[in-house]
């Protein structure tokens, strides 16, 4: 069974730091774009970075320079590092995989991903 696990979400006050985690089984990953989204409430899922298999990152702007997507192939798994994070970054955040070697801008889009994780709560307090 293909399953993606997501832990790493808390309480942080702003400023702070968290690091997500996504634990991929089931199947290797090696030709996936694994990208992290996020939801708040009341407002659309959205994306947050992306790591294509070839290691390339990618990343909205509301994040760039703050939070780093990296991936760990023997481990299959997946990292969000998020430094100085803002109230604004409250929100549920997914792990996704998507089969795909380039990621295009069309990967910034949650419908290209059919593998989801159940999500992982980050609170930040200001």
């Amino acid at each position: 069974q293909v399953q993606l696990v997501e832990s790493g979400g808390g309480l942080v006050q702003s400023g702070g730091s968290l690091r997500l985690s996504c634990a991929a089984s089931g199947r290797t990953f090696d030709s996936y774009a694994m990208s992290w989204f996020r939801q708040a409430p009341g407002k659309e899922r959205e994306f947050v970075a992306a790591l294509s298999g070839g290691g390339n990152t990618y990343y909205a702007d509301s994040v760039k320079d703050r939070f780093t997507i990296s991936g760990d192939n023997a481990k299959n798994t997946v990292s969000l590092q998020m430094n100085s994070l803002k109230p604004e970054d409250t929100a549920v955040y997914y792990c996704a995989a998507a089969r795909t070697v380039y990621v295009s801008a069309n990967y910034f889009r949650p419908g290209k991903y059919d593998l989801w994780g159940q999500g992982t709560q980050v609170t930040v307090s200001s």
